[in-house]
């Protein structure tokens, strides 16, 4: 019988050839984009479950109050560390550093990589795979652990234990692991070594200083649960650690310590209330909401196709009816052939992801795979094979069962004036997810573009910045560096500073100043530079002036942006000191006022900044240059001025726009990723429009020709034929616009600087879905109504 079935599926599959592609190709982008979305969601499910511990890793955070709002950070003082081993129910406590790009060396071979310092269990804690050695590498002092790629570029071998690597061009490390590169779906798939917390300890005074400092938050600190121990109850009994220790006159910050568990890093990074809550995890119900619906519209074309050709499949049911067929058989008949569309239609959706999915993973930021040796993914793919065919082919097999034998066979069937209704209700879902999809993919590039336009306060163009790890180049050097530099004729300006211009690394609550609410901790970003920085970045300067070298003073200035100007809340804040408590308790006088400039996220306020003059705490070169010169030709000259200096290391520079565009990264993604699930859902939507146009024009041949005959012009015809497709667009966007609304209003919520919804959005999403029915509908239209009326008058 199941050979029967199939036999007959396929006859119907060539005999309606137009059909049968509509179907296949619908189903086949709908499941296609299913499959995308799948891998996508699971790739962000699965984000850092490559580490064995993964269900008992955290980190140790804290929520403090800074400016009146409360929020985590990442960064722990030194002695909560040290403290928290004290604890049973964690069973590993490690601290490390940030991840800093350190310059690693054999003989000639030399490359700038990511590394952290870290205490000696936090390998064994993270699992690393090790190809060479053992997790307890960081032991001893001048030792260093390193990654599979690492080893094949400097040694071009694993096999590497025991040998030296030169460090920062002066410490000989030996290598005591080969571990296996951290996958791509990790927040670490950038470390490339490890180093042992007791050398960065000799190496940095001011770390061994701040083994005793409760409030120096500058360090990260991981912890592996034991087993049986809670997140939320192991960090209860230590959540006011720091506050019972850190100095009085701070303890307004209120700081609770607590876990962040490893499963909840990359999907709940979002900052509500205080408290994370919500994030990418947004997303992937997002996303996974989208490919259902993209899915739905391509079962609805298949519905709408296989209903509304009723009519021609009506005497095939009465016959089969009277020569004994039960209902259940011809149930079981349809759904075969729905079954059988979907196999093919899913056949054609793998091509589609193999051609695609390097193409998606560039557009997603992701490295995924299709996992064919997976039997899971084949499992999963028949389970999608079967309740596509279901969701696709249940309707059609039910409605066109129900035919009456006995009507049919007289001639008398007619499928009756409610028999559009369902499919009208499926197109009016289509076009309005097509529609919702359309106003939120021009929404997401509104507030894109609305961050872009903000002033930034600073000139990007021609701007870069390198990192130098040699501190004479800021000291003794300086001056002859920049003046080779400047003689090169392609550089306008070069000063120093303790950050790039588009990033944050310092911040401090340890200022006072004449007037202060004694109990306020507002926190200050801290930006450290030489003379003619505001010169090289374009800084501009609102009141008083800049840095000089005219004034021996200034080395005892400070300048100060709008926003700390609001917050320290003077009439005239030129000639005011402020006293920074944190570095000696000296006191610094107001020379001059900034314009805010963007260092951290273009859709947030910008941060209070404090800049200072002192050049020997500078860890970069900001390089102007100018406008004139040739950019590649430009760069060749002042990589050979720092080799000149350092030979030792490698030329590694990184341009101020692309760093600030970056910024822009994930809303961009998403904003692309929107763009493309809504050119598909238009694509299915008017695929299923194109077959339904189709049919309607065949099954009014004869109207049409009678109304040709009487002198029905072809725009007449034209305008009958498209009405009722209009109108049905025309409630999709009735039923679109508020859905639309209120979930993007509310995604627009997270942002506080962000873009109003204007309704001409609505009405160009509304005329652009208008124009693309029409365009669809009207070549069928328009080929009907210029058929020669005797023709399809003599057929009928």
């Amino acid at each position: 019988m199941l050979q029967n079935y199939l036999k007959i599926a396929f006859r119907n599959l060539l005999k309606n050839k137009v059909y049968s592609f509509i179907n296949i190709m619908g189903l086949a982008a709908g499941m296609a984009v299913a499959t995308l979305i799948g891998l996508w969601i699971w790739d962000e499910l699965s984000f850092n479950k490559s580490f064995k511990n993964y269900s008992k890793l955290g980190q140790v955070q804290l929520y403090q109050t800074f400016n009146g709002q409360r929020g985590p950070q990442s960064a722990i003082p030194l002695p909560l560390a040290k403290a928290l081993k004290n604890y049973p129910d964690l069973k590993e406590v490690a601290l490390a550093s940030w991840d800093f790009e350190h310059i690693v060396a054999v003989n000639d071979n030399k490359f700038t990589k990511q590394g952290l310092y870290t205490e000696p269990n936090l390998p064994k804690m993270f699992s690393l795979d090790m190809l060479n050695g053992t997790q307890n590498g960081l032991q001893d002092i001048n030792v260093i652990m390193i990654s599979e790629s690492l080893a094949k570029s400097l040694f071009g071998s694993t096999d590497v234990v025991g040998k030296v690597i030169k460090l920062d061009n002066k410490a000989n490390m030996s290598v005591t692991g080969v571990f296996r590169d951290f996958p791509y779906n990790t927040q670490f798939r950038n470390i490339s070594f490890f180093l042992p917390w007791k050398y960065y300890l000799s190496e940095q005074d001011w770390v061994r200083n701040s083994e005793s400092i409760w409030d120096n938050n500058s360090w990260q600190c991981f912890v592996q649960l034991n087993e049986g121990a809670k997140f939320e109850s192991a960090s209860a009994k230590f959540k006011d650690l720091v506050l019972q220790n850190m100095p009085k006159e701070n303890r307004s910050l209120n700081p609770e310590v607590f876990i962040h568990p490893m499963s909840k890093w990359q999907l709940y990074s979002d900052v509500k209330n205080g408290k994370y809550e919500g994030g990418r995890i947004t997303f992937v119900w997002l996303f996974g909401i989208i490919g259902v619906f993209v899915l739905l519209l391509a079962c609805i074309n298949f519905m709408n196709l296989s209903t509304a050709r009723s009519e021609k499949r009506a005497k095939e049911v009465g016959i089969r009816k009277a020569v004994g067929s039960v209902r259940g058989q011809l149930v079981n008949q349809f759904l075969s052939e729905s079954v059988l569309t979907v196999v093919l239609a899913f056949i054609v959706s793998i091509l589609l992801v193999v051609l695609s999915i390097s193409w998606f993973n560039e557009l997603a930021n992701k490295k995924m795979v299709l996992p064919y040796t997976n039997v899971y993914f084949w499992g999963i793919g028949l389970v999608f094979i079967l309740i596509t065919g279901l969701l696709a082919g249940s309707y059609p097999a039910l409605y066109l069962s129900s035919f009456e034998p006995v009507r049919v066979l007289k001639g008398t069937f007619r499928v009756g004036r409610f028999a559009a209704v369902p499919r009208k209700v499926l197109v009016v879902i289509q076009f309005t997810v097509s529609v919702t999809l359309i106003i939120g993919t021009v929404i997401i590039y509104r507030q894109i573009q609305f961050a872009k336009d903000r002033p930034v306060g600073y000139d990007r163009n021609g701007l870069i910045y390198i990192m130098m790890n040699t501190p004479e180049l800021y000291n003794a050097k300086y001056q002859t560096v920049r003046n080779d530099l400047l003689n090169t004729g392609v550089v306008e300006e070069v000063s120093t500073s303790t950050s790039p211009v588009t990033q944050s690394w310092s911040n401090s609550v340890g200022f006072e100043w004449e007037g202060k609410d004694p109990n306020a901790k507002p926190l200050f970003t801290t930006i450290v530079t030489s003379f003619n920085y505001g010169k090289t970045v374009g800084m501009e300067i609102i009141k008083g002036r800049d840095f000089s070298s005219e004034f021996k003073t200034d080395t005892a200035g400070v300048i100060i942006n709008e926003a700390a100007a609001k917050v320290l809340g003077f009439e005239n804040p030129i000639g005011k000191f402020i006293k920074w408590t944190g570095n000696d308790g000296r006191s610094l006088q107001i020379i001059g006022v900034a314009k805010n400039m963007i260092m951290e996220s273009p859709f947030t306020p910008t941060r209070p900044a404090f800049y200072f003059l002192n050049n020997s705490w500078a860890s970069l070169y900001n390089v102007k240059i100018k406008n004139s010169a040739n950019v590649s030709s430009a760069i060749d000259k002042i990589g050979a001025v720092f080799k000149k200096y350092n030979p030792g290391s490698p030329f590694d520079y990184k341009f101020v726009d692309e760093d600030y565009n970056d910024k822009f990264a994930a809303e961009s993604r998403i904003g692309k990723l929107a763009t493309f699930f809504a050119i598909l859902a238009i694509f299915i939507s008017c695929l299923g429009l194109f077959g339904l146009a189709s049919f309607v024009a065949e099954q009014r041949t004869k109207e049409i020709g009678v109304r040709k005959v009487l002198g029905a012009s072809v725009f007449n015809l034209w305008q009958l034929l498209s009405k009722d497709f209009v109108y049905l667009v025309l409630i999709s966007c009735v039923v679109a616009i508020p859905i639309a609304y209120y979930y993007l209003s509310s995604w627009l919520e997270k942002y506080e600087y962000r873009t109003e919804i204007s309704w001409w959005i609505f009405a160009m999403a509304a005329l652009g879905a208008l124009s693309i029915t029409l365009l669809t509908v009207s070549y069928q239209a328009i080929k009907a109504a210029l058929e020669n009326p005797v023709k399809s008058l003599k057929t009928e």
